[in-house]
C-alpha cells in the first residue's frame, strides 16, 4: 500500500493533479471502468442543486434506512472528519476502509493525475458498491454534467433550488448554473424538480430528455402550517401528508416536500401508512446546517454552513424563531470568491452585532479583507484571526439573553467545532 494513514493519503492526492478543480468526466470514468464495478446499488438518488442538497440527501438516507433498505451515501464537503463523506447506512466508513479504497484506485488510474475530488468521488462509488447497497444517495460537488459523479446514470435525479455560487465555473445567470445542474438528468427516467419558479433550462431538458418529472406546482404541492409542519400533496390529491422537518429553518419544508416526491416516484410511500411515512423521517440530521451547538458560552450559539444569497435569506427567516431578546451576533467568515456583500445584506436587519473571522486555505480572507469588501455598509465590532479569540470574546461580552451566530462557510462551521473542542 503506498501509505499507512487517511491523512497520507489526502495529503498526497492534494498534490497528484495540479489543479485543485478540473471539471470532466473523462479522467474518472477510464479509471471507474477499470475497476470493473458492476452497478454500484439497486437504484441510485443523485441530488444536483444550489441550496438544500445536504439535508435532502439526510431525508433521503434516514427514510431508505428506517425502511430496511441498505443504504450508501455520498456527501461533501465534510465538516470534522473526511470519513464523514461517504456512509453506510447512516455510519461514516472507517479509516482503514477508506485506505483500501484509495490503493484500489491508485492501482487502476495507471499515470491517469486524478483531482483530490475525483479520488473520493471514486472511493464512494467503489465502497457503495462493496456494500451491496439497495440505494446510493449520491450528491453532487460542483454543478452536475461535468462534475465526478455524473459518470453514473441516476435513476432518480433530485434537482434542488438554484441559484447564484461557484459563477467562475458555472456561469453567471441562474439560467445557465441550471442547465449545468441539469445535466445530470437522463433520458426517460425519474426526475425531481424541486424549485419554484423553474429556469426554463430546466423545463427544456426534462422536455427534451423525455423525464418522468414530479415539478413542484404541478405534480406535487406544499402548504406551510403554522406549527412549522407543512401539508404536502403528491400524485394522488386525496391523501395529504402532514409532516413536521426535524431539521430547523423554514426550507427545510421544501426540502422534505421533494424528497417525498421522489419517494412517492420510486413507488415507496403508497405501501406504507401516513404515520410510517412521517416516521421515517424523525432521525433525519445534517450537521451545521441551522444546528444549536452545545457550549459553555454565556449564550446559546448557533451554526449554519450557508455561504450564498439564498442561504443568507433562509438563515434570516430562522432567525425570526430563533431569535433572541437580547443581540443577535454574527460570526462570520466567507471564502474569498463568494459574495459577502449580497449575504450580509440579506441579514442585515436581523443582525445586530457584527464579528468578522479570518478563513484560511487556497481561497483565504482575512477578517480585514472582509470587512474591507463589506464596508461602509457593514461595520464589524471586532475582528479576529483566530476562532478561540472570538470565542473568548463571547464569553467576555455576551450574556444568556444574547445568541451567536456562527456562518459563511464550512470552514467558519469547522473552526467553531474545533474551537471548542468537539471532534
Amino acid at each position: 500500500m503506498r501509505f499507512d494513514t487517511l491523512q497520507a493519503w489526502l495529503d498526497w492526492q492534494q498534490t497528484l493533479n495540479p489543479k485543485t478543480i478540473e471539471l470532466g468526466l473523462t479522467r474518472v470514468r477510464s479509471v471507474f471502468e477499470r475497476l470493473g464495478l458492476p452497478a454500484i446499488a439497486g437504484k441510485v438518488i443523485t441530488v444536483a442543486g444550489t441550496n438544500g442538497k445536504g439535508s435532502t440527501v439526510a431525508y433521503y438516507e434516514n427514510w431508505l434506512r428506517q425502511s430496511g433498505f441498505r443504504v450508501g451515501s455520498y456527501t461533501s464537503p465534510h465538516l470534522l472528519r473526511y470519513n464523514e463523506r461517504i456512509r453506510i447506512d447512516l455510519q461514516p466508513v472507517s479509516d482503514a476502509a477508506l485506505c483500501q479504497a484509495f490503493e484500489q484506485i491508485d492501482q487502476a488510474r495507471g499515470d491517469i493525475a486524478l483531482t483530490y475530488f475525483e479520488f473520493g468521488t471514486l472511493a464512494a462509488l467503489l465502497m457503495i458498491a462493496e456494500a451491496a447497497s439497495d440505494f446510493a444517495i449520491l450528491e453532487v460537488g460542483l454543478g452536475g454534467r461535468l462534475d465526478a459523479v455524473n459518470i453514473i446514470d441516476a435513476d432518480l435525479a433530485h434537482l434542488t433550488p438554484v441559484g447564484l455560487d461557484h459563477q467562475d465555473w458555472l456561469g453567471d445567470t441562474v439560467e445557465i448554473i441550471a442547465a449545468e445542474k441539469a445535466g445530470i438528468l437522463r433520458a426517460g427516467a425519474l426526475a425531481v424538480v424541486n424549485m419554484q419558479p423553474v429556469p426554463d433550462s430546466v423545463t427544456r431538458a426534462v422536455q427534451q430528455l423525455e423525464c418522468l418529472a414530479s415539478v413542484l406546482g404541478r405534480d406535487y404541492h406544499l402548504q406551510p402550517l403554522q406549527d412549522g409542519a407543512i401539508e404536502w400533496r403528491g400524485r394522488n390529491p386525496d391523501r395529504p401528508l402532514r409532516v413536521k422537518p426535524p431539521m430547523l429553518g423554514v426550507h427545510q419544508g421544501l426540502n422534505l416536500a421533494g424528497v417525498l416526491a421522489g419517494l412517492e416516484a420510486l413507488g415507496l410511500l403508497e405501501p406504507r401508512s401516513d404515520q410510517e411515512i412521517v416516521d421515517g423521517f424523525a432521525q433525519a440530521r445534517c450537521a451545521g446546517r441551522l444546528q444549536k451547538i452545545e457550549s459553555q458560552l454565556p449564550c446559546p450559539l448557533w451554526v449554519d454552513v450557508g455561504h450564498n444569497l439564498d442561504a443568507a435569506r433562509a438563515l434570516a427567516q430562522a432567525l425570526d424563531d430563533i431569535a433572541a431578546t437580547g443581540r443577535v451576533v454574527v460570526l462570520l467568515g466567507m471564502l474569498a470568491d463568494k459574495d459577502a456583500q449580497a449575504f450580509t445584506h440579506a441579514l442585515s436587519g436581523k443582525v445586530d452585532e457584527w464579528w468578522l473571522l479570518s478563513v484560511p486555505g487556497e481561497r483565504r480572507q482575512s477578517a480585514q479583507q472582509l470587512q474591507q469588501k463589506l464596508a461602509p455598509d457593514v461595520m464589524a465590532s471586532a475582528l479576529f484571526d483566530d476562532v478561540t479569540e472570538a470565542l473568548q470574546h463571547a464569553v467576555s461580552s455576551l450574556g444568556n439573553q444574547d445568541i451567536l451566530l456562527a456562518t459563511g462557510s464550512f470552514m467558519t462551521v469547522e473552526a467553531v467545532h474545533k474551537g471548542l473542542g468537539i471532534s
